[in-house]
C-alpha cells in the first residue's frame, strides 16, 4: 500500500525565497516565482510548512527579487509586481501589490481582501443545472492579478496522511500577478500544485454510460450493436445498478441502496466472465460507487472488512464510512476495491454527493476520496486514473472530472462550452460532461447531435442519460439522417485520438490544458472576451460550438465566430476565412464550425471506421493548412508507465515549410511503439492545386495518388517504414483558395437555396443577386437591401465575405 501514501511533495520553501517569518514576527512572505507570492499572517507567529491540497511544492528556484524594509514598512519587488506592507495585521490599506504593466483601464493594484474579479473558474458540480451556474474564481483576470485563500484547506503530513490546520487567527494566501500572461499564471499554479497527469490513451475515446439496470445479456447485446454498426467505444460504464439495490436486506438495514459492493447476481451471474467479455470487445470497464453508507452485513465482503478492522460483527452492525480513519481507508481499497479490480474493473466512478463535512472539521471527504483513489489506481505500476467530482483548486491532479446531472435543454448545452473553457483558468483541464444531458427536458434529436458534436471536440466524450425509457442515446434509435450524423461524429472522435493523445502528452509535459479560452492566446483583443463559448482545442484547432436550434427556413444552425489575426480554414468544408473580425457562420446538422489557422498540422486516424479501444492507427491522415510554416510532434507509447516522466515516447516530427511548400515526415524517434510501418494520407483543406506535386522517400522520387473533394486536395502515400524520411512538395509558397474564385462558390448558393424552406420568388431574387459579375461587397449590399431575415442574410454573407 506504499503507493497510496507516496506522492511528490516538497512543501518547505527555499529559505532564500522567504521574507519575514523570524521569531516574534506575525507575517511571512514567500516569493515563489516572478509573479507568484505566498502571504501569511499568524497571530501566534506559527507558520505552516506542510503540504496543502493546493500547495504541494513550494521548494522552487528562488526568483530574482528585492526586499526593502524599515521598522514600519516592507516592500518586495519582482519583475511582475511591487508589494508594499505596513507590518500590521493584513488589511486593504496596509497590504497591496502593484502589477507591472497597464492591464486595466482604472486599476492594476491588488489590495488585500479585494473581491476577486477573475475571468471565472469552475464549480463542484452541475447537478440539476439547467443552464448557467456560479463558476467560482480562477487565477486569471483582465486586471492582471488574482488570489487564492488557502487558509482553511486540508493538509498532508510528511507520511502522506491527512492533517488539519492549527487553530487561531491565520491567513494563508497566494497572489498570482502575471498580467495578461494567462498561460504563465496557470503554469505557476501547476508548479505550486503539481502537474496534470498523463491520461491513458483509451480514456480519449467514446464512453458509454447510462443510469439503467442492465443485465449481462442486454449490455452485451448493446455492445454487439455498436460493434456491428462500426461505432467505436473505448470505455463501458455501469452505473449503480451493478450492485444490489432493491433487496429486502437493504430495506431491513434502513439504508438507501445507493452504496454497494456486492454484484447483483440476478443481473450479472458471473461478473468476472462478463468483464472479460467487455475486455474482449477492446473496452475498459468502470463501476459507479457511492461510498457514504459504509459496509453493511449483507455485503459479500463485510466479514473480511470487519476482520481487517477488528469490528464486532455479532450484532451485524455496519462498518461506518469514515474516510478520515486510515485503517478504514486501507480496508476500503485493499478489500473492497481490490477484490472487484481483480475481477476486471479498470476504473472507479466516485460519485460523492454527500457534502463537504467529515468526522474531522476542515477535511472534505471528496478531497480524500479523490486524492487516495487516484494514488491507489497506480498500484501494480498502472497508469493512474480516477473519475470523480471537482473539490477545489488543486483538483486537476486527479482527472477525470464528472460534472454531474444536467437537464436535457439547449440552455444546458449553451453553458457547457464556457464552463469547460473557464475551468482551464483554474488548471482543471479534463471535464467529462453528461453528453446529451441527464434528465428532464424533452426528446430532441437535433439537441443530442449538437451536444455530441461538442463532445467530439471536448476533453472527454461520455454519453450518459437517466433511466427513463424515453431517453435513449443509441444512434440507431434516431434513425435516418440523424443516425448517420451521430454515427459520423462518434467515429470522428476516435479518428481524432492521434491528435488528442499528443495534446494529452503536451498537457502533462508543458502544463497546457487541452481546452483554452480565446483570450489566453489573444489577451489584448476585446473580441476574444466576447465569445466565451469559442475556444482553442489543443495547439491546432479552434472550435465555435453551435448551441441553439436550427433556423426553420434556412435549415442551418448559427454561431458568431471571432476569427483572430491570420487566415483560418474550415477543416470540413475547406472554406477560407480572413482573420481579425467577427462573422456569423451557419452550418447544417451534419457539419460543425471547426477551424485551423494557416500552418496547422492535425493528425487523424486514417481509418474512416476505427475499431474499439483507441489503438495506434495503421494509417495516419494529416490535415495540413498551407499559408504559413507549421510543425507537429506526433507522440505515441505502449501505454505502460505511471507518470509522463517515466515514458520514452515515440516521436514523429512533422513540419511544413511555406517557402518551398514541403511537408516533411521525419523518421520516428524512440522505441515506445512496436510499429514498424505506417501509411500516410495528406489532406489539404482549402487548397486544390495539383501542378507541382512531388514526393520523395529518403530522397528517392516516388509516385503518389491524388484525389480531390469538395474541401480540397487529398494525397495518398503508400505504407512506409517508420524509419523513412518522407517529403511531399506542393509547390513554392502555396496559397489557400479564395472562395469567391473557386467553382465551389456558386455551388454553395445553389445548395443553400435548394433546401431552404422559403418563397420561390425570393429564391430567384437571391440567385440573380449572387450571380452578378460584381464585387462581393456590392452583392452583400444588395442582399442587405432585400430586407432578408438575419438568419438567411447571415448564411449568405458568410460565404460572400469569408475571404476577399
Amino acid at each position: 500500500m506504499a503507493h497510496r501514501y507516496n506522492f511528490a511533495q516538497a512543501p518547505v520553501a527555499n529559505p532564500g525565497a522567504i521574507v519575514g517569518g523570524i521569531e516574534g514576527s506575525k507575517y511571512r512572505f514567500t516569493v515563489l516565482a516572478d509573479g507568484l507570492l505566498r502571504y501569511e499572517y499568524a497571530s501566534d507567529g506559527q507558520f505552516e510548512d506542510r503540504a496543502s491540497v493546493l500547495a504541494v511544492n513550494r521548494q522552487l528556484l528562488v526568483p530574482k527579487f528585492r526586499a526593502k524594509e524599515t521598522p514600519t514598512s516592507l516592500e518586495i519587488i519582482t519583475r511582475c509586481f511591487h508589494l508594499t506592507y505596513d507590518k500590521k495585521a493584513f488589511s486593504p490599506s496596509g497590504l497591496s501589490a502593484a502589477v507591472k504593466g497597464n492591464y486595466w483601464a482604472h486599476s492594476s493594484v491588488w489590495y488585500y481582501g479585494d473581491k476577486n474579479e477573475t475571468l471565472g473558474g469552475t464549480a463542484r458540480t452541475l447537478d440539476d443545472a439547467n443552464g448557467r451556474v456560479e463558476m467560482g474564481h480562477g487565477i486569471v483576470s483582465r486586471k492582471g492579478f488574482a488570489s487564492i485563500d488557502d487558509s482553511k484547506s486540508m493538509l498532508f503530513d510528511e507520511k502522506g496522511w491527512l492533517a488539519t490546520r492549527r487553530e487561531g487567527d491565520r491567513v494563508d494566501g497566494y497572489l498570482f500577478a502575471y498580467g495578461h500572461d494567462y498561460r504563465g499564471a496557470v503554469k505557476a499554479l501547476y508548479t505550486l500544485s503539481g502537474p496534470q497527469p498523463l491520461l491513458p490513451r483509451w480514456a480519449l475515446g467514446n464512453w458509454w454510460s447510462r443510469y439503467h439496470a442492465y443485465d449481462e445479456a442486454e449490455f452485451l447485446e448493446l455492445m454487439d450493436n455498436f460493434k456491428s454498426r462500426r461505432i467505436p467505444l473505448s470505455v463501458a460504464v455501469l452505473d449503480m445498478d451493478w450492485h444490489i439495490v432493491d433487496d429486502p436486506r437493504i430495506a431491513e438495514a434502513g439504508v438507501t441502496g445507493w452504496t454497494g459492493y456486492t454484484w447483483n447476481k440476478q443481473l450479472f451471474p458471473d461478473p468476472e466472465a462478463f468483464l472479460k467479455k467487455l475486455h474482449d470487445y477492446g473496452l475498459k470497464t468502470s463501476l459507479n460507487v457511492h461510498p457514504a453508507d459504509g459496509i453493511h452485513s449483507f455485503e459479500d465482503l463485510y466479514q473480511e472488512v470487519a476482520a481487517k478492522l477488528g469490528h464486532d460483527t455479532s450484532q451485524k452492525d455496519p462498518v461506518l464510512f469514515d474516510i478520515t480513519n486510515q485503517a478504514f481507508l486501507d480496508a476500503y481499497f485493499d478489500v473492497l476495491h481490490r477484490r472487484l479490480e481483480s475481477e476486471g474493473v479498470d476504473l472507479w466512478w466516485v460519485d460523492w454527493q454527500q457534502g463537504q463535512h467529515s468526522r474531522i472539521p476542515g477535511i472534505d471527504p471528496l478531497w480524500v476520496l479523490n486524492h487516495f483513489h487516484f494514488l491507489d489506481s497506480a498500484y501494480d505500476a498502472k497508469r493512474p486514473l480516477t473519475f470523480s467530482r471537482y473539490a477545489g483548486p488543486g483538483s486537476h491532479r486527479y482527472p477525470i472530472g464528472f460534472s454531474g446531472d444536467t437537464h436535457i435543454t439547449w440552455k444546458s448545452l449553451a453553458f457547457q462550452p464556457e464552463f469547460t473553457n473557464t475551468a482551464s483558468n483554474i488548471g482543471y483541464g479534463w471535464w467529462s460532461h453528461d453528453i446529451g444531458g441527464h434528465f428532464h427536458g424533452a426528446k430532441d434529436d437535433e439537441l443530442l447531435i449538437r451536444w455530441v458534436q461538442y463532445g467530439t471536440f471536448s476533453p472527454i466524450l461520455r454519453l450518459h442519460s437517466s433511466n427513463s425509457p424515453w431517453n435513449p442515446k443509441e444512434p440507431w434509435n434516431l434513425g435516418g439522417d440523424n443516425e448517420r450524423v451521430l454515427t459520423k461524429f462518434l467515429r470522428l472522435r476516435h479518428r481524432l485520438v492521434p491528435y488528442l493523445y499528443s495534446m494529452n502528452a503536451r498537457a502533462a509535459r508543458q502544463s497546457l490544458p487541452i481546452t483554452q479560452p480565446m483570450y489566453w492566446e489573444y489577451p489584448e483583443h476585446d473580441e476574444a472576451y466576447q465569445v466565451p463559448n469559442q475556444y482553442l482545442f489543443g495547439s491546432e484547432l479552434m472550435v465555435a460550438p453551435i448551441t441553439s436550434p436550427r433556423d426553420r427556413e434556412s435549415g442551418l444552425g448559427q454561431v458568431l465566430v471571432w476569427f483572430p489575426p491570420a487566415r483560418h480554414v474550415d477543416i470540413f468544408s475547406g472554406v477560407v476565412y480572413d482573420g481579425n473580425r467577427l462573422l456569423w457562420v451557419a452550418r447544417p446538422l451534419d457539419s460543425y464550425p471547426v477551424f485551423a489557422r494557416e500552418g496547422s498540422i492535425i493528425p487523424f486516424d486514417g481509418d474512416a471506421e476505427p475499431s474499439n479501444g483507441c489503438k495506434d492507427p495503421d494509417v495516419i491522415e494529416l490535415v495540413v493548412v498551407v499559408g504559413a510554416d507549421g510543425s507537429f510532434d506526433l507522440l505515441e507509447d505502449e501505454g505502460t508507465g505511471a507518470s509522463v516522466n517515466d515514458i520514452e515516447f515515440s516521436l514523429t516530427s512533422i513540419t511544413f515549410s511555406q517557402a518551398d511548400g514541403k511537408l516533411t515526415i521525419r523518421p520516428r524517434k524512440g522505441t515506445s511503439s512496436p510499429r514498424t510501418h505506417r501509411a500516410w494520407n495528406v489532406r489539404f483543406p482549402g487548397f486544390s492545386s495539383t501542378k507541382d506535386i512531388h514526393f520523395l522517400v529518403n530522397d528517392t522520387p516516388q509516385d503518389v495518388h491524388l484525389e480531390g473533394d469538395a474541401a480540397g486536395l487529398i494525397v495518398r502515400l503508400d505504407s512506409r517504414s517508420v524509419e523513412d524520411e518522407l517529403v511531399l512538395s506542393v509547390g513554392e509558397n502555396p496559397q489557400l483558395d479564395i472562395v469567391s474564385q473557386n467553382p465551389r462558390f456558386m455551388t454553395f448558393f445553389q445548395q443553400f437555396l435548394q433546401q431552404a424552406q422559403m418563397s420561390l420568388d425570393l429564391k430567384d431574387t437571391i440567385w440573380k443577386t449572387v450571380s452578378k459579375e460584381v464585387p462581393a461587397a456590392v452583392k452583400a449590399g444588395e442582399l442587405v437591401a432585400l430586407g432578408l431575415r438575419e438568419e438567411i442574410l447571415n448564411a449568405l454573407l458568410e460565404v460572400l465575405l469569408a475571404a476577399a
